[in-house]
């Protein structure tokens, strides 16, 4: 399997070579597991997690995505209703036991990745051959962050994924949150940014579908299954957005484009922006859809 090449696709996939399904629902896991951060931007932290509850059960994988929420990853081999409501009740269980899951992170990735945890956030990725209308639309009842994912095999040297629905969901914090943002006051300087965050905010969601946002103190993220964008917020004279263009395929223009691979600062990606007017958000404009489309 550590041969394959890992790709992501927006349609049926690679037309001359005919798509196949997982002999056993174990090789898709392995497989995602073995490559989590690079196909679905989640940080691996356990395989087969047994839940401490009356009726048991075991959540397939257990990771914690680039915003530090917590992510449950179920799968199936074919087309299979019961996985999200499986995958909810895994959900469900995780957000009443948050010390145990607090401890995993702790001893995987330290006190620090521990205390940062983003529980307004948890995710279910639902992994599977295929899904129905159905599935599609019975996620987009729930309010909670869900991501239905179809996996196939192209060959024996190919594996996609593609994002078959993506929701985000809200928690009464987060709302509150927005809600004291949106009517807090906008002081006159701070009006021109304010009005930029906006425009930013209105192109990052309308690059295509599936685009969801999370919200965190220092900065908000934009994700297909990865995040793609993060917006820190506005400065007094200039609008900070990092992306995961990969800066040494850009030519780098200063005080509008910086390369910070290895510089710390909040967001993912190691492309800056720097927008301080409309235009600079146009000209930025082939640059957000090159990390759109890598996510």
């Amino acid at each position: 399997m550590s041969g394959l090449k890992l790709f992501h696709t927006t349609n049926s996939g690679m037309t001359e070579v005919t798509p196949r399904l997982a002999a056993v629902e174990a090789d898709v896991q392995d497989l995602v597991e073995a490559h989590m951060e690079t196909m679905l931007g989640v940080t691996f932290l356990a395989s087969e997690f047994v839940i401490d509850c009356v009726d048991g059960g075991r959540i397939d994988s257990l990771g914690l995505d680039e915003n530090g929420a917590p992510v449950i990853v179920e799968y199936k081999r074919g087309t299979n209703a019961g996985v999200i409501n499986q995958g909810l009740y895994y959900m469900a269980w995780l957000t009443n036991h948050k010390d145990a899951f607090r401890n995993l992170v702790r001893d995987r990735l330290g006190v620090t990745a521990a205390s940062q945890i983003l529980w307004s956030a948890p995710r279910l990725i639902c992994v599977a051959s295929d899904f129905t209308r159905y599935d599609a639309h019975a996620v987009r009842e729930h309010r909670r962050s869900i991501d239905l994912v179809r996996y196939r095999y192209f060959g024996s040297d190919h594996f996609g994924l593609e994002t078959v629905a993506s929701v985000t969901g809200h928690s009464a914090q987060a709302k509150r949150v927005r809600r004291r943002a949106a009517g807090a006051p906008v002081r006159e300087r701070d009006g021109a940014m304010a009005e930029l965050a906006q425009a930013v905010d209105e192109v990052l969601v309308g690059l295509g579908d599936g685009v969801t946002r999370v919200q965190r103190k220092q900065y908000r993220a934009y994700r297909r299954l990865r995040n793609f964008a993060s917006v820190c917020p506005p400065q007094q004279t200039k609008l900070l957005v990092y992306l995961k263009a990969d800066p040494n395929e850009v030519d780098l223009v200063p005080g509008f484009t910086r390369d910070v691979t290895g510089l710390g600062h909040h967001g993912t990606g190691d492309l800056e922006l720097q927008l301080r007017t409309e235009r600079d958000l146009e000209r930025a404009g082939d640059l957000l859809r090159l990390s759109y489309a890598a996510a």
